[in-house]
């Protein structure tokens, strides 16, 4: 599933490792799902829509 983490990411100046202490996820899984290798579980995508204040359509593309 496509998603626009890393872009979310950088325009707040957060690394790989600062966004997994905000999720509460190791930095490889913050990469996983950057990368498209894993898809986060939907408890996840809910906590990561919420760390960016951002509905999860707007993170995620289910099309892609």
């Amino acid at each position: 599933m496509k998603n626009r983490l890393k872009v979310l990411r950088a325009e707040r100046d957060w690394s790989q490792g600062d966004l997994a202490e905000r999720l509460e996820v190791s930095r490889q899984s913050v990469n996983a799902i950057e990368t498209g290798k894993y898809d986060p579980s939907l408890p996840l995508a809910f906590t990561i829509a919420e760390v960016f204040g951002l509905p999860i359509e707007q993170i995620f593309d289910p099309k892609g």
